[in-house]
């Protein structure tokens, strides 16, 4: 199967969000933003902490819809391992670490294009994570990750 093939069920548009997600997808909002705190231009919920199997196909499927990704910034409290880069496809994708516990991702595809994800834990609901996802790509949104979880029901681990 085809990164091309995947997208569409990986990876949605906020507009197509009335459909409960599964796990593994992500919602996009085609906006980029530098911080790390509020708008968010997009939300992922993996289905295990697990990066070696749950970042390739989100790579792959956001490289068909935004281009070459050349690095992705993760907490390294969500994840079972952290390895300081994976080969995805033809691409080696640098992974940056941080302690900070907030629940987001940084998606890089150039110097200065940044993409922030609000991370859903692995363990949440379909509703919750489909409130989550919603509330974080929501246009003029202001509010933390750990706002978003909260008011979603969803208990970080």
């Amino acid at each position: 199967m085809t990164a091309d093939e995947r997208t569409p069920e990986l990876l949605m548009l906020l507009a197509d969000t009335g459909d409960q997600p599964v796990p593994g997808s992500a919602v996009l909002r085609m906006e980029t933003t530098s911080s790390r705190a509020g708008f968010f231009d997009g939300a992922w919920w993996p289905r295990s902490r697990d990066i070696r199997s749950q970042l390739p196909d989100l790579i792959d499927a956001l490289t068909v819809r935004l281009g070459p990704i050349a690095r992705v910034g993760l907490d390294a409290s969500a994840w079972d391992e952290a390895p300081g880069h994976l080969v995805i496809g033809d691409r080696r994708v640098r992974i940056d670490w941080s302690a900070v516990d907030d629940s987001t991702m940084i998606i890089t595809r150039g110097h200065q294009d940044h993409f922030s994800f609000l991370v859903i834990p692995p363990h949440a609901s379909a509703s919750a994570a489909h409130t989550a996802m919603t509330m974080a790509v929501r246009d003029g949104n202001c509010t933390s990750a750990e706002q978003i979880l909260d008011a979603a029901g969803i208990v970080a681990t």
